[in-house]
């Protein structure tokens, strides 16, 4: 019988957030480093560098991901958001060469999420970031899956801790699956039941039947 008192909402996917998943609203707390574009009036409080009653326009600042989302529009041209530095060439060009040396819980915590979020605003880099993403994202997942694979019983604290937070709870799949198999092989189990990830997909199947 399964004691949670919490379920966890899994995030949602590419450029869709799921709301009731707490690793997106953390994700939507993450700063981007925006530049206004037009002037604020009697918001200049919120800026802490100056005394200005006013926001002006081209101010630099950070933002969190839910209020530039909320703010950015492509017509009226309210504000404009800069890459986070994770993503520009230099970067991509790390990335593309071994994604395997990058640690990347240091250099954010949600750098697949946030990479999708990024897509939101108009930048021409978007298609070079979103390639980078994948091929990042295909380049640390056979690595990754294997250390989760052949840790059994021991300390995972040391590879996991750089791992971003989409890539931990693969790892943490892969651990569960591991320990369910070894317990089954040894007797210890009555019977081997579908994981978490097929059930979900069952039940968005039958979801789209019934539309």
């Amino acid at each position: 019988m399964d004691t949670q008192s919490y379920l966890p909402v899994q995030p949602g996917v590419g450029m869709e957030e799921n709301f009731l998943s707490l690793d997106d609203i953390l994700l939507s707390q993450e700063r981007l480093p925006a530049r206004t574009e037009c002037a604020f009036p009697r918001l200049g409080f919120l800026e802490k560098s100056t005394d200005n009653p006013d926001i002006v326009e081209g101010t630099k600042m950070e933002l969190p991901l839910w209020l530039s989302k909320g703010l950015y529009d492509r017509k009226r041209r309210v504000l404009s958001v800069e890459l986070p530095k994770v993503y520009r060439e230099g970067w991509r060009t790390v990335f593309n060469a071994d994604p395997n040396v990058v640690d990347l819980h240091k250099m954010g915590p949600y750098y697949y999420g946030l990479g999708s979020q990024m897509l939101h605003f108009d930048c021409p880099e978007n298609t070079e970031i979103g390639q980078t993403l994948l091929q990042t994202f295909i380049g640390r997942f056979r690595r990754n899956m294997d250390s989760s694979q052949n840790a059994y019983n021991e300390d995972t604290s040391a590879l996991v801790e750089r791992l971003d937070t989409l890539e931990k709870a693969l790892f943490r799949s892969g651990q569960s699956g591991l320990n369910s198999f070894q317990s089954w092989e040894k007797g210890q189990a009555s019977q081997i039941t579908a994981s978490a990830l097929v059930l979900n997909y069952r039940k968005r199947k039958i979801t789209d039947m019934q539309q």
